[in-house]
């Protein structure tokens, strides 16, 4: 039975992928998971504010704030607190490629174009296979646009890719008016791929303290009906890989996102849960589900439910809506 998937131009031995994580830190936990069967490993994010950071100690200014405003700064962890510098982001991609044989995808986070781009080079010196560009950003000015950030992002696609010869994917937001549209641009500007989606971490009250406070949580699986929708959605119209993060926990997740149009399924939730056994568990339900409904390789029943191949495309659209409220009785 062959698991074989082709994703951002690599041959993947399954479409199990490590997602953005720590787990990049630890080269025992990453050749643990290789070993349980995960194809790629992608890196935890460099962000742009990281690189900023370093240029400023560079000329002696690593206590001095970017701002006036001590009150904004003070959200952005000191240079020492990050968990991994620039510097050491590319130390331990080296250290991962030379202890893994797994393809290891290094991870960009940036919010606006500029040169820190160019770092994208060093990445690609230093062993990454490919590069994910992930572009969280919340836009909270109403001054700009959504076609102002999406211009940003595609301006961003463009200056590393012109930077790079490796292939690059982007991670996008769900929030988009028109992602069709934005996937289909990204697409013709030289993605790789699309990864969907980002999860955004919302922050909560603490109604004692009256402070606002981060709040990390897990995924489950609920969250994967909004990839599975638009996977199916963008399946059919893109050129590029489409890679599932987000939401995938049991073999019946992987085996819808594939039957969605994803190449690649990213896990990092469930990893963190129980540990490297999950891929063992997860690609052993998706061999016995090919092997009950007759698929040999996995091509055949990629994209298998999508828009254009599904019995009933009306029930990715408006009229799925329609009849769901309608179904509901009081």
């Amino acid at each position: 039975m062959n698991l074989q998937t082709p994703y951002l131009g690599l041959t993947l031995r399954n479409p199990v992928v490590v997602g953005a994580s720590p787990f990049c830190d630890d080269i025992d936990a990453a050749m643990r998971l290789e070993e349980a069967g995960a194809a790629a490993l992608v890196m935890h994010s460099l962000f742009e504010e990281q690189i900023d950071l370093e240029e400023a100690a560079l000329h002696h200014h690593l206590e001095t704030p970017a701002e006036s405003n001590y009150e904004a700064t003070s959200y952005f962890p000191r240079y020492d607190e990050y968990n991994l510098t620039p510097s050491g982001y590319l130390r331990t991609l080296e250290r991962l490629k030379s202890s893994l044989t797994i393809p290891v995808i290094a991870s960009i986070n940036g919010r606006r174009p500029g040169g820190w781009v160019d770092y994208a080079r060093r990445l690609e010196s230093a062993g990454a296979d490919a590069l994910e560009l992930n572009t969280y950003q919340l836009a909270t000015d109403p001054a700009f646009s959504g076609e102002d950030i999406e211009g940003d992002i595609v301006e961003i696609l463009r200056n590393v890719t012109a930077s790079v010869r490796i292939p690059v994917s982007v991670k996008l937001s769900p929030f988009h008016a028109s992602l069709s549209h934005f996937a289909k641009l990204l697409d013709e500007n030289g993605a790789a791929g699309l990864v969907l989606f980002n999860r955004f971490y919302q922050p909560d009250f603490d109604i004692d303290e009256m402070e606002v406070v981060p709040r990390l949580k897990l995924s489950f699986s609920s969250e994967l009906l909004l990839r599975l929708r638009w996977l199916s959605i963008l399946s059919p119209k893109l050129n590029g890989s489409l890679a599932c993060s987000g939401g995938v926990h049991t073999p019946e997740d992987l085996i819808k996102s594939i039957l969605g149009g994803a190449h690649a399924v990213q896990l990092v939730s469930v990893l963190l849960e129980t540990g490297p056994r999950a891929i063992s568990v997860m690609l052993e339900g998706l061999r016995d589900w090919m092997k009950e409904h007759g698929h040999e390789d996995l091509s055949t029943m990629r994209g298998a439910l999508n828009l254009k191949r599904c019995p009933n495309p009306a029930a990715h659209e408006r009229a799925n809506y329609i009849k769901i409220l309608q179904s509901w009785k009081i």
